[in-house]
């Protein structure tokens, strides 16, 4: 029987719990070597029980943590009985629990006594997993085997010794091999981190009333999230989302979401939603499962803690075969993404009829692309990942989407980092970089601007460029009468040549030295109706430039 534990405790452990996996974020952007990790900040930690119940997170990147249990649980499983002190595991493939590709996660088993009490966590975006293409994205795959190197549920380290030969196997198969050693120890260093601070926590409180908390902070936020979904009216509520294409000849492809919402309860049936398509904007059952997390998560006050408990009042019906739930073998990569985002979208439309004051509009999608030449300076190779002139984010009934905040999923959690270390790291000039006028969808309150860059390419030999994204014809919705924000446009000015347009979704663009890539990116969806915006705030937009005095 669990000991009797005192409130005032509960929230101690609670508070504890969220600050072991903040230091290990903190480790993890500081150690890490790529600039996707180190100055993006594409990264999650978290903590999970051996059932895989996920326990606490960082505020980092939420489409990771809501896949996070699968693989908890596929590498328990996978190794159950086996699993010592000192074992460091690795997973990634999202047919086993991984969002895409891309996203290694590194597992540090946690001992109480000689039993597993936790596992410490941290997945991170590689700059590179192999595969036909540089930069982890390959718009021409039509098979997963295309994508990269899958990594099943992996011992790495056993009783504290590395496997030198699986290590080397791994590392040999990706490319920029010092980055990515020095990226996998700072995961492994973070997870470490979390391994030792729940020992000190279960050696300060006591391994019974450690647990209890650990069972009433999930309890908690369970009956804090029934509270606030009981309040909503009972019904079948129904919404859409589009993506532009998957680069394969599928084009206007819907996400549709049918939510049956009784008493404290809701039943998300996504089974309407498109067949699954060539190209690799299909989503695992584990990114689908965190995408509706993640938009009950924005749905939610934002002081609950976003653990097991708070997603238990969520059911998920899927078709395999679907785009939301693909066959094994896929491409998926894109997915963490398009179509995360927009199964994020669809739940969150179906809902706002619900809860209009909780629904934000839609946040601008992503279009990123990833430059694989030679630093001229130095002679070494390089690859450089797009995390600048990001979308805006969506307006809601608090105020104004914010400007260039990123994509939904990630919700502000990927950042761009700075221009100038950019340009010391790497062979670009950014000649231009600031906010896109009237690209936030018009509103009681506007959705966020995105940006506009000018980039310069300063090698001294051709690069290679490829893009992966969405939202060239669908940009980020318009919610309860705002209007939709405008959607990207990228182009490329090469001298000598005519200009040309960029498409979200190509592999092998030549860029030659001095070429200057034009990124304008969406901006966020408009909430409310626009006549209800004030002179003042129109003012106030026209002062900052987010809008141009014509349609102040």
């Amino acid at each position: 029987m669990a000991p009797a534990i005192d409130p005032i405790t509960i929230s101690v452990i609670q508070h504890r719990l969220r600050a072991i996996v903040e230091e290990m974020g903190e480790a993890m952007l500081r150690t890490s070597y790529s600039q996707i990790l180190n100055s993006s900040r594409d990264f999650s930690t978290a903590l999970c029980d051996p059932e895989g119940r996920l326990v606490a997170q960082a505020e980092h990147v939420p489409i990771h943590v809501g896949a996070l249990p699968f693989a908890a649980r596929a590498v328990h499983d996978f190794f159950k009985g086996q699993i010592r002190p000192g074992d460091v595991y690795l997973l990634n493939d999202p047919y086993w629990g991984g969002n895409h590709l891309p996203d290694l996660t590194a597992f540090v088993p946690v001992f109480d006594g000689g039993r597993l009490v936790f596992w410490s966590i941290n997945r991170s975006h590689q700059s590179d997993i192999g595969g036909a293409t540089h930069g982890a994205y390959n718009a021409s795959a039509t098979e997963i085997y295309q994508e990269g190197l899958r990594i099943p549920p992996l011992r790495l380290f056993a009783e504290g010794q590395r496997r030198e030969d699986v290590y080397e196997m791994i590392v040999l198969n990706v490319r920029h091999s010092r980055d990515f050693r020095g990226d996998l120890a700072a995961m492994i260093g973070s997870a470490r981190i979390g391994e030792r601070r729940l020992g000190h926590l279960i050696g300060e409180f006591g391994s019974a009333t450690t647990h209890a908390a650990v069972a009433a902070i999930l309890d908690g936020a369970e009956r804090q999230v029934r509270a606030i979904i009981a309040a909503w009216k009972d019904g079948c509520y129904t919404g859409e989302a589009f993506l532009d294409d998957d680069g394969h000849g599928s084009y206007d492809i819907p996400i549709r979401a049918r939510i049956r919402k009784q008493g404290s309860n809701l039943e998300i049936d996504l089974t309407d939603s498109h067949p699954q398509v060539t190209g690799f904007i299909n989503s695992s059952y584990a990114n689908t499962y965190s995408a509706a997390v993640v938009a009950l998560a924005y749905l939610i006050d934002p002081d609950i803690p976003k653990n097991d408990g708070a997603f238990r009042p969520l059911s998920l019906k899927l078709k395999e075969g679907s785009i939301v739930w693909p066959r094994p073998g896929a491409p998926v990569t894109l997915c963490t993404n398009h179509c995360g985002q927009e199964i994020i979208e669809a739940i969150i439309r179906a809902l706002a009829p619900a809860c209009p004051d909780r629904a934000m509009a839609g946040w601008g999608r992503r279009f990123r692309i990833a430059v694989q030449g030679v630093d001229p300076r130095n002679g070494k190779p390089f690859i450089w990942h797009l995390f600048q002139a990001r979308p805006g984010g969506g307006g809601s009934s608090a105020g104004d989407g914010w400007p260039g905040a990123g994509e939904w999923q990630a919700a502000g959690g990927i950042k761009f980092g700075s221009i100038e270390v950019q340009e010391v790291r790497f062979p670009l000039h950014f000649r231009r970089h600031e906010f896109r006028a009237d690209s936030g969808g018009d509103g009681r309150h506007r959705g966020g601007p995105g940006g506009e860059l000018e980039l310069v390419i300063e090698t001294s030999e051709p690069a290679l460029a490829n893009t992966a994204g969405d939202g060239i014809k669908y940009g980020a919705c318009g919610l309860a009468g705002g209007e939709d924000g405008k959607p990207h446009r990228y182009w490329l000015q090469s001298a000598g040549r005519p200009d040309r347009t960029l498409k979200t979704k190509e592999t092998g663009i030549v860029l030659r030295p001095g070429d200057l890539v034009n990124v304008h990116s969406g901006g966020g969806g408009g909430w409310g109706e626009a006549g209800l915006r004030t002179a003042h705030e129109r003012a106030r937009d026209a002062a900052q430039e987010f809008v141009s005095a014509r349609t102040a």
